[in-house]
């Protein structure tokens, strides 16, 4: 059950309330009892691109974007 603080009190005790919601615990901020916010922990960010990871690491055939008639005949019908 997630912890429920009036305005006053999160603003005097914003940085316990923040350690609170890193380790797990949702607080509910509320004004004259009715809840307004809430404060809860981040998802951590992904991690960046990085471009030309795998370079050097496979090569593509120089055939690779050749019509493939096997795969022509799925899509379009016809005899393979």
């Amino acid at each position: 059950m997630p912890k429920v603080v009036n305005i006053y009190e999160a603003k005097t005790q914003l940085s316990t309330l923040v350690d609170q919601a890193v380790g797990g615990e949702d607080v509910i901020i509320a004004r004259n009892g009715r809840p307004q916010a809430r404060l809860t922990t981040l998802v951590p960010a992904k991690g960046r691109i990085q471009y030309g990871l795998l370079k050097g690491k496979f090569t593509v055939p120089d055939d690779f974007d050749a019509p493939n008639p096997d795969l022509e005949a799925l899509f379009y019908g016809g005899p393979k």
